[in-house]
């Protein structure tokens, strides 16, 4: 079958080529109610389909951005992601989600990949295993915006929670139901991963400043198949924590899958908080007490600023970074 044009379906109607190519663009000034109805008849009928690649060679830009997430299974990740692509469906753009797996190389290959197909943007969750490429992005002035992570000397936009607050707003909350011996159980840490290192900072900084004792063996980042084990060991040490900081949800699951092993009672025998409201925080008994990030917001703040650079890109010149403020939600796991 011969592939349908804007010409057949402007001769189908009786109207000009321009005339179908506004309304495919939403360019609706001075076009009648009836011509509209007509145009998106025809369109039906015919089954035309746009053709992109006619398109992006006439705009020089392909209206797809990328997303590279460095670990898709985090609920975080999830929202931000559902964010940014409801922000460009409303933009007409595509969207292509990527999960580096937190590997460097994943992420190296799927951000060469993209480039090959001429996105117009990429919106990372960064590794830090490629300082070289992130270098050469910048320096060629290419549009893209950091997520969940910073990645230092590169003139980046990041968006991110500000996570030092959401761990002292975390271990100022277990204060004030009592608690001094306080730990903290994350992902590792040796990649310099921005939220997992600011909220342990965080979590010092808040002991510190409440005059509590920091006890190495309560401050752990550990591989996800090793969290049960360490959780394990914090509990039979001659003086326990009585209130675990989870860094995110996956550290989380890990925390209560012992829990669960154990018979332990939350929050009599320990207390619970997490930094990630997951979606079963209401539901689990006792309710999780939380610290909700801002998903959905620090998506499209992304989103927002790569079409920005996108548009604007012999303008850009500093970057920022764009903290978004952590919120406490009270419930009975602590």
């Amino acid at each position: 079958m011969n592939r349908v044009t804007i010409k057949d379906v402007a001769n189908y109607v009786n109207v000009s080529k321009s005339t179908v190519s506004q309304f495919l663009n939403n360019r609706f000034d001075y076009m009648s109610e009836e011509t509209k109805g007509k145009i998106a008849q025809a369109i039906k009928e015919l089954g035309y389909q746009p053709n992109y690649i006619a398109r992006s060679l006439k705009q020089k830009r392909t209206s797809t951005i990328g997303v590279i997430v460095a670990n898709i299974l985090h609920a975080f990740s999830t929202q931000v992601i559902r964010a940014i692509e409801d922000f460009y469906n409303e933009k007409d753009f595509h969207v292509i989600v990527c999960n580096a797996d937190d590997d460097p190389e994943k992420e190296r290959n799927y951000i060469n990949m993209l480039q090959a197909k001429q996105v117009d943007g990429l919106i990372v969750f960064p590794t830090g295993g490629n300082m070289d490429l992130y270098q050469r992005m910048e320096e060629a002035h290419y549009p893209i915006v950091f997520v969940d992570r910073i990645i230092e000397n590169i003139n980046i936009n990041a968006v991110l929670l500000d996570n030092e607050m959401a761990s002292s707003m975390a271990v100022e909350h277990l204060i004030e139901k009592g608690h001094d011996k306080i730990g903290i159980i994350t992902l590792p840490i040796e990649r310099f991963v921005t939220p997992r290192i600011e909220r342990i900072n965080g979590y010092k900084k808040a002991m510190i400043d409440h005059g509590l004792s920091i006890i190495n063996e309560y401050v752990k980042g550990l591989p996800i198949h090793k969290i049960q084990e360490a959780v394990e060991e914090l509990l039979v040490l001659k003086s326990p924590p009585t209130a675990i900081i989870a860094g995110n949800d996956l550290a989380l699951m890990e925390i209560l899958k012992v829990v669960r092993k154990q018979g332990i009672k939350i929050p009599d025998d320990i207390a619970i908080i997490c930094i990630d409201d997951v979606s079963y925080a209401n539901i689990f008994d006792p309710a999780l007490t939380t610290i909700r990030q801002p998903a959905f917001g620090i998506g499209e703040k992304a989103a927002n600023l790569l079409l920005d650079h996108i548009e604007h890109k012999s303008e850009f010149k500093v970057a920022k970074v764009y903290r978004f403020e952590p919120e406490l939600i009270v419930r009975s796991s602590c």
